[in-house]
């Protein structure tokens, strides 16, 4: 059984990653879309949404999944969260995503893949994750991000006229995910929890990730990182990252070490008025993200 701080109060800003910070400034620069996307675009997109999980995914409850609804509800009581809905959808490619539009129905949705890959506490990491982008208000931009990559594939010209604007978006949608994983960070309070779930997503599966050495996966982060810190290296990092939603996952897993140590985390942990024991984190072995 492990103690954990609930972290009352906390803002976004508190643990909002510096890439992330800066890159939104950029985009909120860009005159009339945050009004676009907030007023015309998300309300419709929230409501096709709501309904394609409502129809097809299984949503979690006290009486449905409820291990998953209380790893849910323990994550947002630490984020000082109102918990979205959560759903669970079968789908062979691990993932998970989230929306919200500052609307009716913020969601969470978790694929079976990654479920059947991760332990409890990796799980409640994915979903920590997830809450990162409510807690930030990351949806307006992770919608048009989506948008783009829609027209950019299918769309007559799209490609055309979503080069322009997906640069830029693609570069915040990267810088985002790095305060993600803090966000993870701070409802396991544990980073290896937050590494482990990046290594079984580098290359784990139901059958692998239980030999998988996360120390040794450390060292491999490490090793990358020097390897990519002279003038060869950073160009092919600059040019490995530039097209990818995500950064790479021993990039992610550096940048939490990194945090894990540092005084602004250690101090947003102390700010913490109050602790809890988490007794569904400590019965341990079910499943991934």
């Amino acid at each position: 059984m492990s103690a954990k701080t609930i972290l009352t109060g906390l803002k976004a800003d508190a643990f909002r990653h510096p890439l992330d910070q800066e890159a939104t400034r950029t985009l909120r620069q860009l005159p009339g879309l945050d009004v676009l996307l907030r007023t015309a675009i998300g309300p419709i997109a929230e409501q096709v949404f709501y309904l394609e999980n409502i129809s097809a995914s299984v949503l979690v409850g006290e009486r449905q999944l409820p291990h998953l609804h209380e790893l849910l509800q323990d994550a947002c009581r630490i984020l000082d969260l109102d918990p979205p809905q959560l759903y669970v959808r079968q789908h062979p490619v691990p993932n998970a995503y989230t929306f919200a539009m500052r609307g009716k129905q913020p969601f969470v949705v978790v694929h079976t893949s990654l479920l059947d890959l991760l332990t409890p506490p990796e799980i409640q990491a994915v979903i920590g994750h997830e809450l990162g982008h409510l807690k930030c208000d990351h949806s307006v931009y992770l919608t048009l991000a989506n948008l783009l990559t829609l027209a950019a594939s299918q769309l007559p010209w799209g490609e055309v006229l979503a080069q322009g604007l997906q640069s830029q978006i693609m570069e915040w949608v990267r810088c985002a995910e790095f305060t993600c994983d803090r966000a993870a960070l701070l409802v396991t309070q544990d980073a290896r929890i937050v590494a482990s779930l990046l290594m079984k997503l580098c290359g784990g599966s139901p059958s692998l990730a239980p030999q998988l050495n996360l120390d040794a996966f450390l060292e491999q982060a490490r090793a990358y990182n020097v390897a990519s810190a002279t003038t060869l290296g950073d160009v092919v990092k600059q040019f490995r990252n530039q097209n990818l939603t995500h950064p790479l996952p021993v990039l992610r897993a550096k940048e939490i070490d990194h945090w894990a140590q540092s005084s602004d985390y250690q101090m947003l942990l102390q700010s913490g008025i109050s602790q809890y024991n988490n007794e569904t984190q400590s019965k341990g072995g079910w499943r991934n993200w």
